[in-house]
């Protein structure tokens, strides 16, 4: 939790007694298992703390970090602008500038740049000096003197670090009155607006797009005052984390375009704790909303998860909530529309006068939500919700992280990897923050070069220089080209069965008794020997797999090297991470609940008669004839849903359901964590919590007590975050910042009356701006902000240092501890299989922008979605004659034109996933023969 901040006559934190953070001193850092930080009872080396003298007092501070690093880690202020927590210092501001003495006896100094000055020993600095402050007011009226005077509508306006470094820095006069320089501005697609006239040239966008992040279309141009930070032309931002520049940039250049169009002031934002629905990383965020509308996503740091950054999908795809297929008002398919009342009462009839009821849930659901519909029906006819191929993978991954003796990674700790194999996965597209991760672990070799040249890993150019192209081996096998190829050491194409066929090879290489494979091609056993040589030799080696291939063979090779790695590592579990496509898909697997196919079985047996389907869309999960039968074969159909898709067209009674800003409730991650999310705002319209539908509980707190009372393996999850109960100093949390304008008038052409404030029964935050403004736990803390720290850099001052972990603990509960350490049992790899030479085997292409179904309804996301279409490489384009944009018939009246993609493995073809064009297609690298038009099918 903060320590409260007590200003100086500079309006900056005064220190306190001993270290500035009210007497304690800061946690120490040191390396568990995998190398990762934890906190400490010490600092320093060798469990000894170097301390320095700041202004007259003696402060204990971490040893290796740099000066500006350990002053905020303090909780002391220093302006800044291109040093960045998660990217290092350049140099480039010279705002961070202090006074350092050389010692007792020297009362003059030397101006140091803070950033690029390491702690050490008994140091003597000076924060306040005169000196140290006019450089660096200086140094701020020279920024300045191009920065135009539109804070009144700039979009960072009220959240901006060149507004809290300025006055900071005590700037409150320009003496400047010459023409300011002025540049044109870009489209940079549907995501950023560009506004080049505010930039301050500290470098932090290009140093974060390219150097960060892999983006290569963002490139500093001319110099001096001319400085330009752009595209070589106009167009979208290719990279997929390009909304970070968001939040990277201290100024206004970078905004989010879809929070344009319904801007709000940040202080005018409702907010809250929450958790990404569009993948199963678990990443925090923070949405904001205004006039019941939901308005932005921002990050909300979480020091073992997503850090500082999102990907686009996560921070631009909320849109989907205020979108018009929104599900407002329930529905029947005799009377239309339905008022709340008279639609509870259908549900209950239809409940009552059933014949026995199909449950369908959900991996985008709430666990308390799949657990109220688990209740209702019967663990026995409690389903899945997800394609049986995806339910088996799900099933084959919970048992190897169980039984097996691994260790599911959390990113930061993937981050410190040195050595990366992905088994079958494009990441990029599937768990874009854990490909992030990986971009920084191909790093730990520039780390140690570094290292041993008594080079700080702060020291990013000099680190950078040093390292030059070395990197830790990264390898990646899968069927088609990946983003991460670009910092892989070997990457390998390839179908399903022969991707895991290699990784069977790698652990038998690893371990010799793992089962052999026979009929390994040279290229292939050549490359298994390479990746065992890595794998065996790092500290810190890291096995990378996940769903996206739809195999079962591809996990459990990925399993096998982990037990083999294991095997002779003894009291090692081997780290991995296993991507899942979706929120709670991991969480909905440890439910266990039947298989799809195991619902169709039981409505057309007649065994049950009523399917009841939990936010879900079963055309996106099974053959369409298949869904189109099981609807006509059931005598009543019922959905409870956010949206309004095919399914819910074709119910009898549709309910409308909370969306994720709306609703309370607990995801579990794909590093088996448990996180609890909560509403920013009201639920639209008639929509209502889903669980609230589907059982007797009033508190949410009760259902998930219910939950971990019923299943033993979530009896953890009522620690995620604390109950509805909790209060500090008797009040609640507010979700409105104190600085909340127009509340008593936002409704005011409505009514003249000023509402009250709704109650939140379900949580401890509140609907409102009064509230205790301190000292949040950090699982309820809905937005950063401490005094002088308007921007999202306040962040700092909830940390336990620069960069670290929340003070108070970084939310959620890890539900899956490391797997089983006794005897390796060993899988059998699969036998080689050679399609037809007239047959390929279709396999999903994932799509970061467009496999995912809410993402998709968001306007933004679906401009950059890719039409539907069939992949081939060319050489298989001319063993068959085909042609670009030739169009081949995929399945019944499904026609889609060929793409031409070099790199896709040979005897493949590719089908893009989840497009909202496509049929469900269960691609799990079944042989297909392709048909032109005109031909009879074969």
């Amino acid at each position: 939790m903060p320590d409260k901040i007590v200003g100086n006559d500079f309006g900056q934190p005064k220190a306190g007694p001993e270290d500035g953070r009210q007497g304690r001193s800061p946690h120490k850092i040191v390396g568990n298992d995998f190398g990762q930080p934890k906190s400490g009872p010490e600092d320093g080396l060798q469990g000894r703390s170097p301390h320095i003298d700041i202004d007259g007092r003696r402060y204990p501070v971490k040893a290796g970090d740099n000066l500006l690093q350990a002053i905020l880690s303090l909780g002391l202020d220093l302006p800044y602008f291109c040093w960045h927590p998660a990217m290092g210092s350049v140099g480039a501001c010279r705002q961070c500038a202090v006074i350092q003495y050389q010692n007792a006896d020297d009362s003059h100094g030397r101006l140091v740049m803070a950033c690029m000055t390491p702690v050490t020993e008994g140091m003597r600095i000076s924060l306040q000096g005169e000196s140290a402050r006019h450089f660096r007011a200086g140094i701020l009226e020279l920024l300045m003197t191009n920065h135009p005077h539109d804070c009144p509508v700039c979009e960072e306006g009220g959240e901006c670090h060149l507004q809290d470094m300025t006055v900071m820095t005590g700037h409150t006069f320009r003496q400047y009155r010459g023409l300011k320089r002025t540049h044109r501005n870009q489209d940079l697609g549907p995501f950023i607006n560009h506004e080049m006239n505010r930039c301050i040239a500290c470098y932090r966008c290009v140093r974060y797009y390219q150097d960060y992040c892999g983006g290569n279309d963002l490139q500093v141009f001319a110099s001096h005052n001319h400085v330009y930070f752009g595209r070589h032309e106009d167009g979208a931002l290719e990279n997929e984390f390009s909304g970070n520049l968001v939040e990277v940039c201290p100024t206004g250049v970078f905004t989010d375009k879809t929070f344009s169009r319904h801007y709000s002031r940040k202080w005018d934002l409702q907010t809250a704790p929450s958790v990404c629905v569009h993948c199963g990383i678990g990443c925090n965020t923070s949405p904001g909303e205004r006039y019941g509308s939901l308005r932005r996503i921002v990050n909300r740091y979480h020091g073992e998860v997503n850090g500082y950054f999102l990907c686009d999908r996560g921070r631009f795809g909320y849109d989907f909530v205020n979108g018009p297929a929104r599900l407002h008002q329930a529905r029947s398919a005799e009377e239309g529309p339905l008022d709340p009342n008279m639609a509870a009462g259908r549900f209950a009839a239809a409940i009552r006068d059933a014949q026995g009821i199909i449950g369908i849930g959900s991996p985008r659901a709430s666990l308390e939500a799949n657990f109220a519909l688990r209740e209702l029906v019967g663990a026995e006819r409690f389903h899945a919700g997800i394609g049986d191929t995806e339910h088996g993978c799900l099933r084959t991954l919970l048992g190897i992280v169980r039984d097996f003796p691994v260790h599911l990674v959390s990113l930061r700790e993937a981050e410190q990897a040195d050595a990366v194999l992905v088994l079958g996965e494009d990441l990029t597209q599937t768990a874009p923050r854990l490909a992030l991760a990986l971009r920084q672990a191909v790093r730990q070799r520039a780390h140690a070069i570094a290292e041993g040249l008594g080079i700080p890993r702060w020291q990013d150019a000099a680190v950078r220089e040093a390292a030059q192209a070395e990197k830790s081996p990264l390898f990646v096998a899968s069927p088609a080209p990946t983003r991460l190829d670009e910092v892989a050491a070997r990457t390998c194409r390839a179908d399903p069965g022969a991707i895991a066929r290699l990784g069977f090879a790698v652990a038998h290489n690893i371990h010799p008794e793992a089962p052999a494979v026979a009929g390994l091609t040279p290229e292939h056993e050549a490359l298994a020997a390479e990746i065992t040589g890595a794998l065996a030799g790092a500290e810190r080696p890291l096995i990378v797999s996940g769903t996206g291939c739809l195999s079962e063979d591809v996990l459990r090779a990925a399993g096998q090297i982990a037990a083999a790695l294991a095997a002779k590592r003894p009291g090692q579990p081997t780290a991995v991470h296993f991507a899942v496509p979706e929120c709670d898909s991991l969480g909905l697997a440890m439910m266990d609940a039947q298989a799809l196919a195991h619902a169709f079985q039981t409505i057309e047996s007649g065994m049950a008669d009523t399917l009841l389907i939990l936010e879900n869309d079963l055309y996106r999960r099974a053959d369409k004839a298949a869904v189109d039968a099981l609807f006509d074969r059931a005598r009543r159909v019922i959905v409870i849903d956010h949206t309004l898709h095919e399914t819910a067209e074709r119910a009898h009674l549709a309910l409308p359901a909370a969306s994720f800003a709306e609703t309370e409730g607990t995801l579990v991650s794909s590093e088996g964590r448990a996180q609890r999310f909560f509403s920013a705002m009201q639920p639209i319209g008639d929509s209502r919590d889903a669980w609230r539908w589907l059982g007797p509980w009033t508190r949410i707190d009760d259902l998930t007590r219910a939950l971990a009372e019923s299943l033993p393996v979530f009896r953890e999850i009522t620690d995620c975050a604390p109950g509805a109960a909790f209060r500090i100093a008797g009040q609640k949390i507010p979700r409105q910042p104190h600085r909340y304008s127009g509340r008593t008038a936002m409704l005011a052409d409505v009514r003249i009356h000023e509402p009250k404030q709704p109650d939140d029964a379900d949580s401890a935050l509140a609907f409102s701006m009064e509230g205790a403004a301190l000292d949040h736990p950090p699982a309820l803390n809905p937005f950063v902000w401490a005094p002088g720290w308007n921007s999202n850099q306040s962040v700092g001052k909830f940390q336990d240092e620069a960069g670290g972990h929340l003070r108070g603990g970084d939310p959620g509960i890890r539900l899956i501890g490391d797997g089983g350490v006794g005897e390796a049992s060993w899988f059998a790899p699969p036998e080689a299989e050679a399609p037809p030479s007239d047959a390929l085997r279709l396999v999903p292409l994932h799509h970061i922008f467009g496999s995912d179904e809410t993402s998709m309804r968001s306007a933004a996301v679906a401009k950059r979605a890719p039409h539907p279409y069939l992949a081939l490489n060319p050489e298989d384009m001319a063993r068959l004659g085909l042609t670009e944009g030739e169009e081949l018939e995929l399945a019944k009246d499904v026609w889609l034109p060929v793409k031409r993609l070099p790199g896709l493995a040979a005897g493949v073809a590719g089908v893009p996933a989840g497009l909202p064009d496509l049929p469900f297609l269960e691609t799990a690298s079944r042989p297909w023969t392709p048909k032109k038009t005109g031909e009879d099918a074969p």
